[in-house]
């Protein structure tokens, strides 16, 4: 496929939207909507057998949701991935890790969205105070063995497709 033209449609501190006018391989044209957002860093803190995962209102699905800490730089910036991982950790959680291990790549929804993800086990870790940004006043954050995370997800209590996805990265990464 290839980009003809490109427009921008609309564009906030968190995300931008454009519309390419675009040439399919068959010689056809279109147009694709992209939804532009800054690279994510995800977190998988591990102590133990018990997982440490956040907790927070979710406004487009109107409900709140448990999660993996995660996030982005502000504006749409795009920094050392790793960084991005301590600091959300210690924001979100108060926690800091003395090992990060890179578990993998997320692309976040790549039929629409050119965001993508780097994912990080957290191990040796150290507890502080949380740092949140004032839209994570509502956070909470706790500890859960890691058959209860299962359970959660099996019954669709989490149902953040980057935690699940995350999850079985670390699943994976143990089989080795």
């Amino acid at each position: 496929m290839e980009q003809l033209d490109s427009r921008h449609i609309y564009r906030n501190p968190w995300i931008e939207v454009r519309e390419d006018s675009i040439r399919r391989s068959d010689g056809s044209t279109g147009i694709y909507g992209v939804v532009r957002r800054a690279d994510f860093a995800l977190v998988v803190p591990l102590e133990g057998g018990r997982l440490h995962l956040v907790e927070q209102y979710r406004y487009p699905v109107r409900q709140r949701c448990w999660e993996f800490p995660a996030g982005t730089l502000p504006g749409h910036e795009n920094g050392d991935p790793i960084e991005l991982a301590r600091r959300e950790l210690r924001e979100e959680t108060g926690l800091r890790a003395g090992t990060l291990t890179y578990l993998g790549r997320l692309d976040a929804a790549p039929a629409t969205l050119d965001q993508r993800g780097s994912v990080y086990l957290a191990t040796d870790l150290t507890a502080g105070e949380p740092e949140r940004e004032p839209e994570e006043q509502d956070m909470r954050a706790a500890w859960f063995e890691r058959s209860e995370v299962e359970t959660m997800i099996r019954d669709g209590v989490i149902t953040d497709a980057h935690t699940v996805a995350a999850y079985t990265l670390l699943l994976l990464s143990e089989r080795n």
